[in-house]
This record gives C-alpha cells, sequence and structure tokens, in this order.
C-alpha cells in the first residue's frame, strides 16, 4: 500500500531498553533522560517496556511507573506506547484500562505466548482487548518468542474489523508473509519492520518505518535510513543500511537486549545491567561489541 499521511506512532521508533540501578530496581530518572536523548537523536516516537524493555521482568505495579515517567519527560513531543500485552486476555483488558488513563497514546499487544492459542484465539484476544479501550493498538507478531506466528489473515481481519488496530510490528522474519500484510492492508493500517535488519526490505515494499533496537544506540543513523526510504531515494537508504549494518547484527548475537543495553553502557549513557534469567554480556562479548560500534562510527 501507499501511504498518504504520517504514521500516528512515527516512523523511527525506538523499544526503549529499560534502565536499572545498582540493585536492579527502575531507575526512572534515567528512563526520563533516554527518552530525552531519543527523541533529541531522531526518535519519532518511543515503545516502551516492549521485549527491548524487558518486559517479563518488569511487573505490571513498576510498569505503570516506568509509563508515567516516560509520559512526564517527552509526552507532547513524540508518541508514547505503551506495550501492554500478556498472554491472558483478562489481565490485559485490565491492565490497559489503567494505562490508558496515564496520558500514553498507544498500546502495543503481543502475540500470547506459551498458551499457543490458534488463529480464532489470537483474533478474539486482541479484539477483545482493543474495544475495551479507546486508545489506538498496534499488534505485535514475533513468533520466534512466541512460538506460534500470526499468520495474515489474522492480522488482515484485525486491521479490517476493529477500528483502533491501527498497525502491526512484525518481527516474523517473512518478508513474503510481510508484503501480503502491506499489500492488502486497508487505509491507517501501518506495517512495522520488526527487525533492524529488515527495515530497508520492508519500506522498500511500502512498510511504514522501523520499531527499533538499535535505535537506543545509534537513533540518528537510523533516522537517516528511515528518511531515505520513506523519500524513496533507495540507494542512499541503501548505503546508510550497509554502513551500520554490522553492528545490526552484533546486537543479536546473543538474547535481545543484552547487547543493546552493553552498547548504552559502552557509549557513556549508563542503564545498568539486566534482570535474571537474562545476564550481562561476556568480557569477550563487550569487547567485540566495542569494536563493532568502533568500525560503524557509534564509539
Amino acid at each position: 500500500m501507499v501511504y498518504d499521511s504520517k504514521p500516528i506512532f512515527g516512523t523511527m521508533i525506538p523499544a526503549m531498553v529499560t534502565p536499572f540501578d545498582k540493585d536492579g530496581e527502575l531507575d526512572l530518572a534515567q528512563a526520563q533522560a533516554l527518552a530525552e536523548r531519543l527523541v533529541d537523536n531522531g526518535a519519532d516516537g518511543l515503545v516502551i517496556n516492549g521485549t527491548t524493555g524487558e518486559s517479563p521482568t518488569v511487573f505490571y505495579p513498576q510498569k505503570m511507573k516506568l509509563f508515567r515517567a516516560v509520559v512526564e519527560a517527552v509526552s507532547g513531543r513524540v508518541p508514547i506506547v505503551a506495550n501492554v500485552g500478556d498472554n491472558c486476555t483478562a489481565d490485559t483488558v485490565q491492565f490497559a484500562k489503567e494505562v490508558e488513563k496515564l496520558g500514553v497514546d498507544g498500546c502495543m499487544l503481543v502475540v500470547p505466548y506459551y498458551n499457543k492459542p490458534p488463529q480464532e484465539g489470537l483474533y478474539q484476544h486482541f479484539r477483545t482487548i482493543a474495544e475495551a479501550i479507546d486508545l489506538p493498538c498496534i499488534l505485535y507478531n514475533i513468533p520466534g518468542r512466541c512460538v506460534i506466528n500470526m499468520v495474515p489473515e489474522t492480522t488482515l481481519r484485525l486491521a479490517n474489523d476493529v477500528e483502533n488496530i491501527v498497525g502491526v510490528k512484525e518481527a516474523s522474519g517473512n518478508l513474503e508473509q510481510i508484503r501480503e500484510i502491506i499489500e492488502a492492508a486497508p487505509k491507517g493500517f501501518w506495517v512495522y519492520s520488526g527487525e533492524d535488519e529488515q527495515t530497508y526490505d520492508i519500506m522498500k515494499m511500502g512498510g511504514a518505518g522501523i520499531i527499533s533496537t538499535i535505535g537506543n544506540v545509534a537513533p540518528a543513523r537510523m533516522r537517516e535510513i528511515v528518511d531515505y526510504c520513506a523519500a524513496g531515494d533507495f540507494e542512499a537508504a541503501a548505503k546508510a543500511n550497509e554502513a551500520l549494518l554490522p553492528l545490526m547484527k552484533e546486537l543479536f548475537i546473543t538474547s535481545n537486549p543484552i547487547m543493546v543495553k552493553e552498547a548504552l553502557n559502552l557509549s557513556g549513557f549508563p542503564v545498568g545491567g539486566l534482570r535474571l534469567p537474562l545476564i550481562p554480556a561476556t568480557p569477550e562479548q563487550s569487547a567485540e561489541l566495542a569494536e563493532v560500534m568502533r568500525q560503524v562510527g557509534v564509539l
């Protein structure tokens, strides 16, 4: 599809990491500083407490504190999308209603993990949550973490049937699947790359942009790629993408967000460690990451 208006959530949207202090507690002041830093350097939207934000180990009361802090820091400057998705529909509905009161601009809803619902269950899950709130919602398909894949027919059914389901973050890695969604999506439904490495390819097919991991570390560089793609200058976009590709790959040599947090720490912006069962980068991983960061010019 061809977009005739700017996506309401933006086009280069970091999935922001969640800073912790030395005791592993939320560092809300640093979260606010990171949000401001990302916006100042090219982010035109933020996803808070998604996969890269360690959502499985940040519990509901802490999520509320985190959302509130980011709203306080950058509300009105860029859209703030709160990840509220869970694998229990009733819990997600209740939580989404509370989050809606905080002043966020949208909600992200991940495919339910572990309980492996069929496609009709996915449809009913997402429709039930979206219709319980007034905020626009973006779906999140990431079969590598959720075990099941939301097929294009289900995504498109939701896009057509539920007014406030306005987009999908597609991290299936399946470009033909993503193409099918882009080509059949109704007006006002935006398809985002869920993988930095695929942003160029997906935007070339008509995708709206990226919900990004590397956007935490190199927001201006990722902004450049997205802007070139949006302008249709795919030759310049390809060059900018190729220059940043080694770091895109390096950030995923182990489970995300281990390496992106290490990259921020190496860059002089401390975000702390990770909550178990995730563990910090090894010294060898850190040294390799620093070398790649230097090679691409972000360190």
